[in-house]
């Protein structure tokens, strides 16, 4: 069964959904990999706005291709997530609540994800053009020098994605292998 959400994630909210939750999420995501990350981290560093709001806010860390004709984006399949390690344990501390990639996490996010509240989500590698029909509209917020990995301001209706690591810092990537080694002892 999926749990159906509705953006933003408070910190609270946050601590419902558990490691393992297949979910569909709708409402406002935003676009950010590791060259914007870096740009909104220094912002935060000297003490400025950032040029989204970030509280309760959830960041898909995606590339999209460019849309073709009629489409609302091109592909918009998850980026690597280790990638924004350095930059996220300062996003979640601001606020951010929710995170969307693949592949495993560092151990100072986890740690921010359990001190704040937060979750990370993955998307399905290579299912960028179906993740891109869950798109309804897209706009560039800032950083449109980066092209691709501008940051950009989703509004997305049922995202199927699954909750990886949760706020007490279950994660399936490693419980979801122990459970399969244990299973196949038997």
């Amino acid at each position: 069964m999926e749990r159906k959400i509705n953006l933003p994630i408070t910190r609270e909210m946050a601590r419902t959904i558990k490691s393992g939750e297949s979910c569909l999420l709708s409402g406002v995501i935003y676009t950010a990999r590791d060259a914007a990350h870096k740009r909104l981290v220094e912002l935060l560093e000297k003490g400025e706005k950032l040029p989204f709001d970030i509280e309760n806010a959830t960041i898909y860390y995606v590339g999209p291709t460019p849309a073709k004709p009629d489409q609302v984006i091109g592909s918009a399949g998850p980026t690597t997530s280790y990638r924004m390690d350095a930059y996220s344990p300062a996003l979640i501390a601001a606020g951010e609540t929710g995170m969307i990639g693949k592949g495993k996490r560092g151990a100072e996010v986890v740690e921010a994800m359990k001190k704040h509240g937060a979750v990370y989500f993955a998307a399905i590698g290579g299912a960028g053009a179906l993740l891109s029909s869950c798109i309804k509209s897209a706009e560039v917020v800032c950083y449109e020098d980066l092209g691709a990995e501008a940051v950009r301001r989703l509004v997305v209706e049922d995202l199927p994605v699954v909750a990886v690591i949760d706020s007490e810092g279950n994660n399936l990537y490693e419980n979801g292998r122990k459970a399969y080694l244990e299973s196949e002892k038997n």
